[in-house]
């Protein structure tokens, strides 16, 4: 089960969306995998516990931890029901959103008065309150006082407008800074440079065609997405993804549920 929740208009220059998801992996211990995007994400979770490989060994990760922009994927190890509830970010506000220093890399834990939601979003797990759960979070962050900078809202925007497919001198214009001012408020933001995040959008977006159309022609995804050639688009999702374009969607074909979106972790 994975449902999606809009943010309040007040919340939408920082935060995608709310998500939740329910997931009954079984008495067994079972890894799962997150596949980088172009989101940082803030996680809640609730269940017997869960744990990421991290140089070989396996780290017990608290309740919230934050996963920021990914260039591998990542590896986690739960059992039995896991219940998530997480907030979507935009890579160029988490960390400010959180005050937070953006050196903080991939998966990390962090320290943030946020963390005392956990007993009262428990409960409300607890009795299948869903909503309401998600509406504790809104009202929290509707509480702090968030300012958006101009340039990166609008860099921002161009980068998904295009998909990641654009210049960094376009994303500039659009955002009426120079390349070195936007390369410099882009590192401070979210610790990557502008090529990082439009890289990751855009193999987010192969992603997501081949995962819900597996059988599109990956030359023709390659010049729609504005990769130079298929070989370009193979080399850039296997770097991401681990695995090439072919194999990610034979592995969607046997795994995914007609009609559903890309979810951001699948059963190894």
């Amino acid at each position: 089960m994975h449902t999606e929740f809009e943010p309040p208009l007040e919340l939408q220059d920082t935060i995608k969306c709310f998500w939740y998801n329910d997931t009954d992996f079984g008495d067994q211990e079972t890894n799962f995998e997150v596949i980088p995007d172009g989101f940082a994400e803030i996680i809640f979770h609730f269940g017997e516990g869960l744990q990421i490989l991290q140089q070989g060994n396996l780290q017990s990760l608290p309740s919230p931890f934050l996963v920021g922009l990914l260039n591998h994927p990542a590896h986690f190890y739960t059992k039995n029901r896991l219940q998530i509830l997480a907030i979507r970010c935009f890579p160029w506000t988490v960390f400010d959103l959180l005050n937070l220093d953006s050196t903080k890399k991939g998966v990390d834990t962090f320290d943030h008065p946020m963390a005392q939601l956990q007993a009262k979003l428990q409960h409300f797990i607890n009795e299948n309150q869903i909503q309401e759960a998600i509406d504790l979070i809104k009202e929290y962050f509707l509480n702090l006082e968030i300012s958006t900078d101009s340039t990166l809202y609008k860099a921002g925007i161009a980068m998904r407008k295009a998909n990641g497919s654009i210049p960094v001198s376009e994303i500039a214009d659009a955002a009426h800074a120079t390349v070195r001012t936007l390369e410099r408020k882009f590192k401070q933001s979210s610790g990557h440079t502008v090529k990082d995040v439009t890289g990751l959008i855009r193999f987010e977006q192969a992603r997501n065609t081949l995962w819900s159309q597996p059988d599109f022609v990956l030359a023709e995804l390659a010049l729609e997405l504005g990769y130079t050639d298929q070989a370009h688009l193979s080399r850039e999702f296997k770097r991401y993804s681990g695995v090439t374009p072919g194999t990610f969607a034979r592995k969607a074909k046997k795994e995914r549920i007609p009609n559903r979106e890309f979810v951001a972790f699948i059963q190894s």
